[in-house]
């Protein structure tokens, strides 16, 4: 196999202004976690209506996400991109100067809508900056990028909020989307928008937010109201209602459609996004429960339990840079498969866990987790998108993150459902990591059934060959 071709100083920069901007996206997901608490005491508000602030931000960002692909391919990914950073970076000065929580919650919700533009364009600019031979690279890049945004959110949100306050996370997000904007605007060429053949599908986009938000908000307050309270009975019936519509209204706008049929019908489009749906539930779950077992059992902090997530966190990041690499030479279902197995085997680890824990018990677990998050994630969203037509690459990767963000919450209100039935926290924890360790193998089989096609046994030999050392 010929060496792939060096990177030009355009495609670095490219790819410094991608990672830049998804590192404020992603760093925005977790860095205000640690400030609820700060944001109760300020307002004189409860955390039913404080937690919003992450809440809000997730739904409609999860909400827009698929609309927010369709429109950076139909009208251009860098307009698209230009357009959500700058909705983001201007609520995002509007949440730091918020003087009471109304505003604060509004500013999010606006900041979530930003976030949906900005993230699918960042994927499909990022796959179309680089060849196709180094499409595992541009995967691993981006999710590296929001994995190490993700890890340090908690550490720069408690460390701001303690010093100088909770508004300069907020007021920290200007200069940051400025920059990744500006490096975009100089080296990402104008991509050709394909608007001027197509129109908008609003029936489709409004049936589609109608159904996933109802969706959302059902599993969102299910937890606490019970799953037989008539407004969630009430609320999922409305989710089904809007998805059923969404498909009906799809079958008739044929290429128009917010979802064209040719993406969906992708056999390994579909496997990836199915996968991607059973897996999120033990990211997702590993994230809430993990620091409340490490607050409530062992006694840490906000801060310190933001803290004890670094050897997921960190290590989620690290492989997601040397996924890219592996994805090119070893393909899609070794990667994958890899990804799903190592998901399996760290919640299993992290299952095992009792009252009488300690933290330096969960860091083997959490380090194979986060090996299994950094290659899943970045390889099966690698996998997706290029089994797709690159004209509809930011929609495909938009399609995967909501299967994702779809999984976790579903996942997490099983999880939670789990954990409150159990007789302690640390026996209801143990139950639900054994659940998610089956929906990692479930996810497993769908990756080796459905994805990469064969594994080619003769690169894997040549590489063992190449790396073996000679006497």
């Amino acid at each position: 196999m010929a060496a792939a071709a060096r990177l030009t100083r355009g495609q670095i920069l490219g790819l410094v202004a991608m990672s830049v901007a998804v590192l404020v996206v992603a760093n925005d997901f977790t860095a205000l976690s640690v400030a609820i608490p700060a944001i109760e005491r300020e307002f004189g508000v409860g955390l039913d209506t404080a937690q919003w602030v992450i809440n809000g931000y997730a739904m409609v960002f999860g909400v827009l996400i698929v609309t927010g692909g369709r429109l950076a391919d139909m009208f251009g990914r860098r307009r698209i991109f230009m357009i959500g950073a700058a909705v983001f970076a201007a609520f995002s000065v509007i949440g730091g100067l918020a003087p009471n929580v109304g505003v604060l919650l509004a500013a999010r919700f606006l900041m979530g809508i930003g976030g949906a533009l900005m993230w699918p364009a960042i994927l499909g600019m990022t796959f179309a900056l680089l060849p196709p031979e180094r499409a595992g690279l541009a995967g691993g890049i981006i999710l590296g990028a929001a994995g190490f945004g993700n890890a340090v959110g908690p550490l720069l949100g408690g460390a701001l909020t303690d010093s100088i306050g909770w508004r300069w996370i907020f007021f920290l997000n200007l200069p940051v989307a400025a920059a990744a904007m500006l490096i975009t605007f100089r080296v990402v060429g104008p991509d050709a928008p394909a608007g001027d053949r197509q129109r908008i599908d609003y029936p489709g986009i409004a049936a589609l937010s109608v159904g996933i938000l109802s969706l959302l908000l059902a599993l969102d307050e299910g937890t606490s109201r019970g799953w037989t309270d008539p407004l969630i009975l009430g609320l999922f019936a409305l989710g089904a209602v809007g998805l059923i519509a969404f498909a009906f209204i799809e079958r008739g706008a044929g290429e128009s459609a917010l979802v064209p049929g040719d993406v969906l019908g992708n056999r390994q489009f579909a496997a990836a996004c199915a996968a991607t749906l059973m897996i999120s539930a033990i990211f997702f779950s590993a994230l809430v429960f993990l620091p409340q077992f490490m607050a409530k059992q062992l006694g840490y902090d906000a801060m310190g339990a933001g803290a004890g997530l670094l050897p997921m966190m960190g290590v989620f990041a690290l492989t997601s840079f040397i996924a890219g690499p592996l994805y090119n030479r070893l393909g899609p279902k070794l990667i994958v498969g890899a990804g799903a197995l190592f998901l399996a085997a760290g919640i299993f680890m992290l299952s095992r866990l009792d009252a009488g824990t300690a933290y330096r018990d969960l860091v083997p677990g959490m380090v194979v987790l986060g090996i299994g998050v950094g290659l899943f994630y970045s390889s099966v969203t690698t996998a997706g998108i290029t089994a797709i037509d690159p004209a509809k690459s930011s929609l495909a990767g938009a399609i995967i993150y909501m299967a994702q963000i779809a999984g976790g919450s579903i996942g997490l209100g099983l999880n939670t459902a789990l954990v409150v039935t159990g007789a302690t926290l640390p026996e209801g924890i143990a139950t639900a990591f054994r659940v998610n360790a089956g929906l990692a193998i479930a996810g497993f089989l769908v990756v080796v059934f459905f994805i990469g096609g064969k594994v080619d046994r003769e690169r894997i030999a040549g590489l063992i060959h190449h790396r073996r050392p000679h006497p």
